[in-house]
């Protein structure tokens, strides 16, 4: 099946409604956003399909309504997706960066900032936490449209968020890279820079939840220079992590010692688990050195909390804290680290198309993948690449 889209005037998609229909996303013709000066074009050829995606269609990231049914401006549906890989098509008339038209190029989970020059989070490596940054669906832009994400023929973002890719990674492989690969690195990167910039010791990195975003974070701690030891709740993935390239494995449900075997290990812990029942943060913030971090990138359902007691941070001066994304600096840094080592997310493609979307959502949900999916055949079904 091949269908025509009449790009610039509509972008073509597959969208919801109403989050009782999040597995059925059905083609939809929508209005793109206004064309700004710092704008540009994508042509998608590739999209990862995140986790996230599903905790937006299913509206469990917030209480209030989803973003998208009660816009001001745009099309009152929602297409997700935000591990775009495909190729530039249009350039807005001020854009500044090395994009260039028929380049391959990513995008994540961030489509616009302000990037203006008195904003201090633009101007130092930090815009994914720009007071003005848009997501790339489901996040309004100030003149009231909804943003609509990958899952389409085309998406539109402002270039300081648009990451040219190196050759010799294929496309259905960097997609992952674009948001979960980048969510991990930038937290890894800063959390271990001071030691490998020091020389006296390899860094220690503890990852938490072998999934979409944990196998990731296993290789590029590894490609980093770290050693990795990888958290899970029982041994049922242990043989993956090792071929991924784990140094160590520990079973938390079934190795009841594994806290005080660890005392004093890790530089830093990632948490990249997508829900809280199963970390215990007594327990964890126990095998940190002195004032090393443990660091949350995994985003459960908005009634999930963590508990933990004052009293714990008092034996080493340990700290909690989160990240957002990565900026476009840590984007290329991913990309040629990714080149240079030899990266490469465990991925299955699926075909584009309402069959191919809803048995890539209803299959994640299950929790059916090892360890991703990207959908591909974009130039194919839109009759696109041309």
């Amino acid at each position: 099946m091949t269908v025509s889209v009449n790009y610039p005037e509509e972008f073509k998609g597959f969208a919801i409604t109403d989050p009782k229909d999040w597995a059925s996303p059905k083609l939809t013709s929508i209005q793109p956003k206004i064309f700004g000066p710092n704008d540009v074009d994508i042509e998608i050829e590739a999209c990862g399909i995140c986790a996230s995606e599903l905790f937006t269609l299913k509206n469990e990231w917030s209480h209030d309504e989803l973003a998208c049914l009660s816009s001001t401006y745009g099309p009152k549906c929602q297409i997700v997706g935000h591990e775009v890989v495909g190729k530039v098509v249009k350039i807005g008339s001020e854009c500044k960066t090395d994009v260039k038209l028929g380049q391959r190029v990513g995008l994540g989970a961030q489509a616009s900032c302000c990037a203006k020059e008195d904003c201090s989070r633009c101007n130092s490596g930090n815009e994914q936490y720009c007071p003005q940054s848009v997501g790339t669906y489901a996040s309004r832009y100030p003149d009231g449209y909804v943003s609509q994400g990958g899952y389409a023929s085309h998406v539109r973002a402002h270039e300081q968020l648009v990451f040219p890719i190196p050759d010799g990674i294929e496309s259905h492989l960097v997609a992952p890279l674009q948001c979960g690969g980048l969510t991990v690195y930038s937290p890894i990167k800063r959390g271990i820079q001071d030691i490998l910039d020091a020389g006296k010791e390899q860094p220690k990195v503890g990852i938490i939840g072998l999934g979409g975003l944990g196998h990731m974070a296993v290789m590029i701690s590894k490609a980093l220079g770290a050693e990795v030891t990888t958290f899970s709740r029982s041994n049922a993935k242990k043989d993956d992590a090792f071929k991924m390239g784990t140094d160590k494995f520990i079973a938390t449900g079934e190795d009841k010692d594994w806290e005080s075997k660890n005392w004093d290990q890790f530089h830093l812990i990632l948490n990249c688990a997508s829900g809280t029942s199963a970390v215990d943060l007594d327990k964890l913030l126990k095998t940190l050195k002195v004032n090393r971090s443990f660091i949350n990138v995994g985003l459960p359902h908005v009634d999930e909390k963590f508990e933990i007691s004052p009293f714990t941070f008092f034996k080493n001066g340990s700290t909690i804290g989160s990240s957002c994304l990565g900026s476009r600096a840590e984007a290329i840094e991913l990309f040629e680290l990714a080149a240079k080592h030899n990266i490469k997310p465990w991925v299955e493609t699926i075909k584009i198309g309402e069959e191919g979307v809803h048995e890539g959502l209803t299959r994640l949900d299950q929790g059916d993948v090892k360890y991703r999916f990207t959908l591909v055949g974009f130039n194919e079904y839109f009759g696109t690449g041309k």
